[in-house]
Parts: C-alpha cells; structure tokens; sequence
C-alpha cells in the first residue's frame, strides 16, 4: 500500500487551494485532495489523526532546518569577529562609560566581547533546536486513543525527531517561545554592535566606519554624509524581533487541550523571524569584514581629554603612598577639575601640585601616563577562547 500511495500522491496547490474554498479547512483540503489520487487507499490516509498531528510536526522539521541554516551563519559570524579580535588586539582606543571617556583599553578586546556574546549565542541556538525537535503523533487530545504510540514512535524516527513526552492536540507552546526569544537575544547581540558602530562613526568620533561601496550616497541633499545606515537597519530590525517574541510567549497558554489561536500568529513569525535573524546575521558579518577602523583617530580621541583618562592610575599611587581613599580622590579631582577648564595637560597641573610632589617624584608620575599598561592582560583574555 506504501508505494502504491506514493506513486499515486503529489502536491496540486491548485486542487488543494479549490477544495479549501469549500472546506476552509488546509488540512482537510489536504487529506480530501490525496485521497482522490490514491483512491481505495484513501480510508486510511490521516487515519486516527487531527491537524495538529500533521501541522506541529511539520513546523518543527521546518523549525529545526531554519535553525540549522541560521547556526551556519552564526558560526561564520564568529568567525569573522574572531579574527577582527586578534587583527586588533593590540591596538589601543578610549573605553567609554556613559557615552564618556573613561580608561583605555584594547579596540580588539572590544570585538572579542563580541565575538563572545555570540559564542553563547551559538550555544543558545544550538538549544533551542534542541527545544524544537518533537512531534506529536498522538490524536486529538494526546491520549492515543485512536493511533498507538508505536507509529508515533517509528514515523518520528524517520523525520530526525524525539516525540514529545506529554501533548495535547498540539505540541506544547513553550518549545516554540524559546525559540522565539532566543531568536530575539541573538538580534539584541548584533544590535549591540550596530549601535557600537553608529557612536563610533560620529563625526567628531570617527574611529570605526561601516562599509561605504564606491558609487554609493549617503544623503539626497548633501554629497558630503557617509551615514551609518546599515547598522541603523539592523538597530531597526532588531526591535522587529523582540515584537516576534511577545506573541510567540502568548501562544503558550492555549484554552484546555488547545484552541487556534496561536495558528495564525504562527505563520507570520515562524517564516518571519527565522529570515529577518538570517538577513541581519549575514549584514553584520559583512559590515564586520569591510568595515573600516581609524586607528590614527583612536590615537587622538585618547589624548583628547589631555591625560584625564589616566586619573584612577594616579589616585592609587597616592593611596600607594599613605593618603586615605578620599585624600587622594580629592587632590587627583581637584586637579582633574583645573585640567577639564585649561588647555594644560592633566599631568602639568600634578607637577604643579605641592601635595603630589611630596609624595609622588616626577619620573615615578609620568610612568603612570603610559597607554600600555592598561593592556598587560589582553593575552590573558584571548587566551580564555584560544583554549576553546
């Protein structure tokens, strides 16, 4: 009977799509249309089953192919963000807190955060597939009242999944909303490098551009603007994916053994999602190739704030050297003050000042403006993946 079913049975979209005018049931339309192809074998096609039977695990053989296609892409973002880390490693730029100069760091060492989050990331994925890998082939309650859990068993095995321990008409919805929010965080990760990128190609930054192709505008009314608008997109993209997430999450409480209205949220967000994540994973991993890095800018953005950015080196000397805590927060501030409000160098005004130069010799101040020092553990951290 198999093979006289599957030489007999094929998709017509048209039939089905006719007999669904009349039905306004897919499945039914589905079963109903088969069934004139194979004839007397028909009694038995959709035999003991409901639509969920069919629709769930379809959408979760659907559901973990996606997600394999989106881990590939993943990886080769990692990839990408990896060797960005290591081409920079060593270079230094000013770390920001609150959007303001704070104490230096490595420019890699910034990538390689990012290169971190979506290691997790993979992880995160690889789990959620995981999540998704159950059928359901257990009736219209889930109590195998007319098909034994033996043929749920055997035709699982064929499709590649586990069958889920306890269903109702439809496989239960928390699989699919971890999936959906892991999909979200993922799109949250690659926002927080599209926003890195947009503040690092300010104008009056300008240490890091996104790809700018030959031939390209940036603006229709002034020649002059090289806009950040992929990264702008993917920050835009990126709120469409948290949007996916709520719905996915309301799908979970379903009236009893199951009502339908998780099917039609469904069809948008499955397809939807799982594309728009594809699109924003392989747009990063180009503008994280092709972008541009000005370390020359970051060069100068460090010096910009004339030695500030050394301060807590100089406030622990002074504790080193017998102040109290607030002792030496108030001298170095002080200083720090005149430093915000003059054209002098940080360092300038510390020679200057009595109370340093009883404690601190010259040459012994000066080390402490040396950029290198806040690098000493970059090693140490690359290591931590190099053992991976």
């Amino acid at each position: 009977m198999t093979e006289r079913v599957r030489n007999k049975a094929r998709i017509d979209v048209e039939l089905f799509k006719k007999i669904e005018e009349r039905t306004n049931h897919d499945v039914v339309a589905f079963v109903e249309g088969i069934g004139t192809m194979i004839g007397e074998d028909s009694r038995f096609f959709h035999y003991g089953l409901t639509s969920s039977d069919v629709l769930d695990t379809a959408n979760s053989l659907a559901l973990v192919e996606a997600g394999k296609i989106l881990l590939d892409a993943l990886k080769k973002l990692c990839d990408v963000l990896w060797n960005t880390a290591n081409r920079y490693r060593y270079t230094p730029t000013i770390g920001r807190t609150h959007g303001v100069h704070a104490e230096p760091t490595s420019f890699g060492l910034k990538v390689l955060g990012w290169y971190s989050e979506m290691k997790r990331n993979v992880l995160r994925l690889e789990r959620a597939i995981e999540e998704v890998s159950y059928g359901k082939i257990s009736g219209a309650v889930g109590n195998y009242a007319n098909v034994p859990p033996e043929v749920e068993e055997r035709a699982l095995s064929y499709l590649g999944l586990k069958a889920e321990p306890v269903s109702t008409q439809v496989v239960p919805r928390d699989r699919h909303a971890h999936y959906l929010a892991t999909l979200g965080i993922i799109a949250a990760g690659i926002e927080r490098i599209a926003v890195e990128i947009r503040h690092l190609q300010r104008t009056e930054v300008l240490e890091v551009e996104e790809p700018f192709k030959e031939g390209q505008r940036g603006s229709s009314a002034m020649p002059h603007k090289k806009n950040p608008i992929t990264c702008e997109r993917l920050t835009g993209l990126s709120r469409m994916m948290r949007a996916f997430v709520e719905p996915a999450l309301e799908n979970v409480a379903l009236w009893h053994e199951r009502d339908i209205s998780h099917s039609s949220v469904e069809r948008y967000i499955f397809p939807d999602a799982t594309q728009t994540l594809y699109y924003m994973i392989v747009t990063a991993t180009k503008v994280i190739r092709d972008m541009r890095v000005n370390e020359e800018k970051m060069k100068k953005n460090l010096n910009l704030t004339k030695g500030l950015v050394f301060s807590q080196r100089v406030l622990l000397k002074l504790i080193e050297k017998g102040l109290t805590r607030k002792e030496a927060y108030d001298i170095v501030q002080r200083n720090a003050l005149k430093t915000w409000e003059s054209e002098k160098h940080f360092l300038e005004h510390l020679l200057e000042d009595e109370e340093v130069k009883k404690l601190v010799a010259e040459e012994e101040l000066r080390e402490l403006f040396d950029t290198s020092y806040y690098l000493r553990y970059v090693d140490r951290i690359f290591e931590r993946f190099e053992k991976e």
